[in-house]
């Protein structure tokens, strides 16, 4: 008999805000709807998210007037996928999910996961391993790799100012896992605040509190500019996750 030796966690659910449109790309359209293989980036993203144990759906924050995800996802059947509004900055876009999550939970401690939608090289046993982590943790966890390259700190005119000691440096990645409760008070708290946020991390880290790193893969990449594009193909090649398909060299 075959023993199943996957892991088995509490609910929770998956955000990914997806209204930004990703400028640096020089696209026509937003980068997650940039052709990836047979499918796009955002169906990538959320294809490495099937089947693990305890996904109760996923939560998009769309642009107001993106008819886009609703009919390219049409067939996805492997989880529930549902969509909300977003806002004008990142952190407007997942608390607008944030808000339909605390609507489908009793249990405000409901762990969830923010993911980029364009991050679709996210391995399973990464996850897998955040999961865990953050179930454990109080304060949360986030997915991040150790700094490699020499860090240099430049002035306004891009002169060296100082080496950076790279020791204990992380890049911070996605999936970020927290509470429900937890997010939503501390994306809250930043916006009174006046801070802007470029992850959710940050926001946790304001109300004084540390959440985990957990040390993923950094082929773990998010596509911004155009060169990013034929990486993550070879990358999803290397991984045994490409559907063939005839794409344009630059999406």
């Amino acid at each position: 008999m075959l023993v199943s030796h996957s892991p088995k966690f509490q609910p929770w659910w998956l955000i990914i805000p997806a209204a930004g449109f990703g400028q640096r790309m020089g696209a026509a359209r937003p980068k997650q709807y940039l052709a990836l293989d047979s499918r796009c980036v955002l169906e990538v993203t959320l294809s490495r998210f099937i089947g693990l144990p305890g996904l109760q759906g996923a939560v998009l924050a769309l642009a107001p007037d993106d008819a886009l995800a609703p009919a390219l996802l049409a067939n996805f059947k492997d989880f529930p996928l549902h969509y909300a509004v977003g806002g004008a900055t990142r952190s407007a876009s997942v608390r607008a999910a944030l808000h339909f999550v605390q609507q489908q939970c009793v249990d405000k401690h409901t762990m969830v996961l923010v993911h980029d939608a364009a991050r679709p090289c996210a391995r399973r046993l990464d996850i897998e391993a955040l999961l865990s982590c953050a179930f454990a943790s109080k304060d949360g966890a986030l997915l991040a790799t150790p700094v490699r390259d020499t860090l240099k700190q430049a002035d306004t005119d891009q002169q060296v100012l100082t080496t950076v000691s790279r020791a204990g440096v992380y890049h911070a990645l996605t999936p970020q896992a927290f509470a429900c409760d937890l997010l939503a008070h501390a994306l809250d708290f930043a916006e009174q605040a006046g801070c802007v946020l470029t992850d959710d991390s940050s926001a946790i880290e304001l109300l004084g509190k540390a959440p985990q790193l957990v040390v993923g893969h950094a082929d773990n990449i998010k596509i911004t500019h155009p060169d990013d594009l034929p990486l993550a193909r070879l990358i999803l090649q290397a991984q045994g996750h490409w559907h063939s398909a005839q794409v344009p060299l630059l999406g």
